[in-house]
């Protein structure tokens, strides 16, 4: 399984090139599929493997004996590290195994200053990824602090089993050939996506019984996308595995009304969970959490365009994630299982021409700029999306939680 899944994250997920760079960052726990990753790179015709490994432990330990200033400058060493890699254009494969409570108790602050200084210093970096330049990909292996924290019922040999049985089962890795699955499971996306890129949508109307009622109006040359996407030098890949979304970025100053979250929000070591948000005009005017306010006090306050959206995404409530009936603890999957929504950066693929355009061009057409993008999940059994068109007429996107399409 292991050998089939580092196979489809090299093969589809970054689509490695021969020649090509891969820089890879996973946690200690994850050296297996590390190990499997570099050689399957290697046998593809990979230039260069090269490893950035991260230790949770010695993570908690900084976070708690450093003051927060220490957090507002990042080492030299990083910035060349990331920029340089991606300059070369090498392909970036981000493992996520962290333990959902790594980070309880620790200031949040001192993480938004970590995560807002960094996002500033590797720039080149992040937009490389952010404007379709560089191809990236981002999986989970499991972790025992992670693990425990999805099965608590069970021992950590048997924890870390069953997580991995799940994360094969989602990605599709259980199935006999698992590129030919997510080549089939590119042919559903994109169906969709036709369709949806077909109807003129104006505006999207969001409603269910946890009292979201939430109105998001559309760029006029607004470009759904999902599963997968192509970089500028025209290789397609799948930038997360798994992935059950369609997406696409609204215009960030028409977002009207309240929405209730439907699952946990992880985010970098904290919970924040029973929450709602509020616009008017696109901004973010009130929000409550009953777990996790300061949390997501700090989310909101990364900058100006974290009080705006970045993105939209459609995702059935029956989709296959959500029907294993586990919460993960873990965005790249819980996302995966539900409607979301994205505070912060939009996407240049969501816009006609626009990974041709900079960011000052992306955002004077409506596409939210920001240092931060963090999903939230808003999906329901009973989630109802209805969408106006440009000629005043409606069509159904989403009915009883899932596609009505």
């Amino acid at each position: 399984m292991l050998e089939k899944y580092a196979e489809l994250i090299i093969k589809q997920g970054v689509n490695l090139q021969k020649g090509q760079d891969l820089f890879i960052e996973a946690s200690i726990d994850s050296y297996q599929l590390v190990r499997l990753l570099t050689k399957k790179a290697y046998e593809v015709g990979a230039k260069d493997v090269i490893v950035n490994y991260r230790d949770e432990e010695v993570t908690r330990l900084r976070y708690e004996h450093c003051d927060q200033k220490h957090f507002e400058t990042v080492p030299l060493y990083i910035q060349e590290m990331r920029n340089q890699y991606a300059l070369q254009h090498a392909a970036l494969i981000s493992i996520e195994s962290s333990d959902p409570e790594s980070l309880k108790d620790i200031d949040p602050l001192k993480i938004q200053t970590w995560s807002k200084a960094v996002r500033q210093a590797c720039q080149p970096f992040y937009d490389a990824l952010d404007l379709g330049i560089n191809r990236w990909c981002i999986v989970g292996a499991p972790s025992i602090g992670w693990a425990n924290k999805v099965f608590p019922e069970m021992s950590d040999v048997e924890a870390v089993d069953a997580l991995w049985k799940a994360i094969f089962k989602v990605t599709r890795c259980d199935q006999e050939d698992p590129i030919e699955a997510w080549n089939e499971h590119r042919r559903s996306f994109e169906r969709r996506v036709r369709i949806l890129n077909e109807k003129k949508i104006k505006s999207l109307h969001y409603s269910n019984s946890l009292g979201t009622d939430l109105t998001i109006g559309m760029n006029p040359q607004y470009l759904f996308a999902g599963g997968g996407s192509y970089t500028t030098d025209g290789i397609y890949s799948f930038p997360n595995i798994p992935t059950e979304e369609i997406f696409t970025s609204p215009d960030f100053h028409q977002v009207n009304g309240v929405v209730y979250s439907s699952m946990p929000l992880h985010y970098q070591g904290h919970i924040v969970d029973e929450f709602n948000i509020t616009f008017e005009n696109g901004r973010i005017v009130d929000y409550h959490a009953k777990v996790g306010q300061d949390v997501l006090k700090s989310i909101i306050e990364t900058d100006e365009g974290s009080h705006y959206l970045g993105e939209v995404a459609f995702v059935p409530y029956d989709s296959p994630i959500r029907q294993l009936n586990l919460i993960f603890y873990n965005t790249l999957f819980d996302e995966n299982a539900s409607c979301h929504l994205a505070i912060g950066k939009g996407f240049g693929e969501c816009i006609k021409d626009g990974l041709q355009m900079s960011k000052e061009e992306l955002y004077q057409q409506g596409i939210n700029d920001s240092l931060t993008h963090v999903d939230f999940m808003i999906g329901t059994k009973d989630l109802s999306i209805e969408a106006t068109l440009e000629d005043g007429s409606t069509f159904m996107i989403f009915k009883d939680g899932n596609f009505a399409f």
